[in-house]
């Protein structure tokens, strides 16, 4: 399964079953995030009417990588594309990546992913789809899927924050630093030596439909819209079979759009691509 494929499985879907997403017990906030990943990691079962033990055996089957609560990515594709799942709230909400920056790839070599995730496939470099999801009462309302390129700057914009930062921090005169994955480790900061110091990042990015919005507003009538971006590169690298099987979508509320994305690094360059949007009312 790829994105393409994904695409024309919504749309064949008319309405997205989101009942299963909605909590009934624990934690409201986490239960509704698994339950969204769930959803987000069923989209790329070709069948999805499957016994528990079928769909394990079909996880098993399409994806390499199945992720965990604290690194990126949230699950990755055998051979494809890493999937990075965000949900909101508030259509004005900034999504939070914690220590780790937003990515437009990702890289094995990344301090910030695990060891199993660099050793599960012998890879060097996947595209990262972001899967954000709005939910307004409980009910999914919107989903954007944009590819890292189209979204996040090189890793060597966040990079150079970073390291001046580092820099900065190891001009203090008098302290012991630590080696550490977070921006800085400062040991013994007070005169007994006995105060340490964790600097640790946050990083926040603006959700698609406030990044993306010159080229899709959204729409307070649909009771559910699907907005996926990608450039025309990526969308050639797909099977010709499924650049048809989109293509071919007859759907009143179905449109690909030819569109020009702002390049994140350069802005005032432009990238051509696709601009899939699907809504059900």
């Amino acid at each position: 399964m790829n994105i393409l494929q994904v695409v024309h499985k919504i749309v064949q879907q008319s309405h997205q079953d989101v009942t299963g997403l909605t909590p009934t017990d624990g934690n409201r906030l986490n239960n509704l995030g698994l339950r969204f990943e769930n959803y987000i990691r069923d989209l790329f079962l070709p069948n999805t009417d499957l016994t528990a033990a079928e769909k394990e055996a079909a996880y098993a089957e399409i994806f390499s990588y199945l992720g965990n609560a604290k690194n990126p990515p949230d699950f990755m594709l055998k051979a494809g594309d890493a999937i990075e799942v965000k949900k909101m709230q508030n259509l004005g909400y900034t999504l939070p990546f914690n220590s780790s920056y937003p990515k437009a790839k990702l890289y094995a070599d990344d301090p910030m992913i695990t060891k199993a995730c660099k050793a599960i496939e012998d890879w060097e470099v996947k595209d990262i789809i972001y899967a954000v999801g709005y939910f307004e009462q409980q009910r999914l309302r919107a989903l954007w899927m944009v590819y890292g390129t189209e979204y996040a700057a090189d890793n060597a914009h966040y990079q150079a924050i970073i390291n001046t930062i580092s820099e900065g921090m190891n001009n203090i005169p008098n302290v012991e630093f630590a080696a550490t994955k977070e921006l800085g480790k400062i040991k013994k900061v007070d005169p007994f030596g006995v105060t340490d110091f964790r600097i640790r990042g946050m990083w926040y990015i603006h959700n698609p439909k406030r990044v993306f919005e010159y080229l899709y507003p959204y729409d307070e009538k649909a009771d559910f819209q699907f907005m996926c971006l990608l450039n025309n590169e990526k969308f050639a690298s797909f099977p010709l079979a499924d650049q048809k099987l989109v293509l071919s979508i007859k759907n009143p509320n179905f449109s690909l759009q030819e569109v020009q994305i702002k390049d994140p690094n350069a802005p005032e360059k432009l990238i051509p691509g696709k601009l899939i949007v699907y809504k059900s009312f």
